[in-house]
């Protein structure tokens, strides 16, 4: 157990100050960047874009960096401004399908699946999602507050303040940041010395007949549910070569992990943001499996009529 906590913990660590490098700059960047005369101009072109989804126009700055960058990239410039809870969902639930758009889609291309079509689909669930928590959704007004960072008090004037209060909430960012990540690492440290990881791969095998993939194609859901798309890479494509995964079977597979991977990180991570995570998770979840079986029902109906064709060819006339 001590060799656990002890390898958990250092994980931990390294992976706070790795994305302490990403939100720590952002987001002094970002507020130092509010107050110059750039800036409005820069929101004023992405403004109509972003009513659409039901957000105000500096909310591009967050869904850019997070797209381009990763998640923690579009925390750290969230928590730069003052969003209502409703903008902060609806930038949570883009980015939880959005993030790391170019890297991710590149790994997934590594499996074997098209990359621009895992680029499509993210992009689609990104944006298809926003709109409709948009229309549907009338609560949220109010301000978010997040963790530890005020929004109250007067705004900082002079450039000296202006800093000070970047380097504030960078660093406060990244205190809420290391409360979560460190349990977490720690958490699937013990998991993987435990075995867990092949204790849910056996457990979910029978499961992946709801989204209508092999059980062969269980460990690969796994490393992506638990780990991510980036992270887990290296197991996924082992997975892949050692599992006999069908080409099929890995687009679909892919499909619902662009949807919903790394669930447990990428959901626990928006805690400090103020908003609601299980509805988060849900429209993930449900989202990933409704997609999916989608995608395998049209995929085994059109296998079928190729079959039948084939079939009426062969008979002789």
């Amino acid at each position: 157990m001590a060799s656990t906590l002890k390898n958990g913990l250092l994980s931990g660590l390294s992976v706070t100050w790795a994305l302490s490098k990403i939100i720590f700059p952002i987001t002094v960047i970002v507020m130092m960047l509010r107050y110059t005369p750039v800036f409005p101009i820069f929101i004023s072109w992405l403004e109509p874009l972003m009513s659409f989804l039901g957000l105000p126009g500096e909310a591009a700055v967050p869904l850019v960096l997070g797209n381009l960058l990763n998640l923690y990239a579009g925390i750290g410039a969230i928590v730069s401004f003052d969003f209502t809870v409703k903008e902060v969902f609806i930038l949570a639930i883009m980015l939880s399908f959005s993030h790391n758009l170019i890297i991710e889609s590149a790994v997934a291309a590594k499996v074997g699946v098209n990359f621009w079509i895992i680029m499509a689909v993210r992009v689609f669930l990104a944006v298809f999602a926003a709109v409709m928590i948009n229309i549907f959704w009338q609560g949220g007004g109010e301000m978010a507050q997040y963790g530890l960072i005020s929004n109250e008090g007067p705004a900082p004037e002079g450039w000296l303040d202006i800093s000070l209060a970047a380097v504030q909430t960078a660093f406060l960012s990244i205190l809420q940041l290391a409360a979560i990540v460190i349990p977490l690492m720690v958490g699937i440290q013990w998991m993987r010395d435990k075995k867990w990881l092949d204790w849910m791969s056996n457990k979910l095998a029978p499961m992946t007949k709801v989204i209508g993939v092999e059980k062969n194609a269980s460990m690969t859901l796994v490393a992506g549910l638990t780990i991510g798309l980036a992270y887990g890479a290296g197991l996924m494509i082992q997975a892949v070569q050692e599992d006999g995964v069908s080409k099929k079977d890995m687009y679909l597979v892919l499909i619902f992990l662009v949807t919903c991977h790394a669930v447990i990180e990428d959901t626990l991570v928006f805690i400090p943001l103020g908003i609601p995570v299980w509805p988060l998770l849900l429209i993930r979840l449900v989202s990933a499996i409704l997609l999916t079986a989608l995608v395998a029902y049209i995929w085994n109906r059109i296998e079928k009529n190729k079959e039948i064709k084939t079939e009426s060819e062969d008979v002789p006339t």
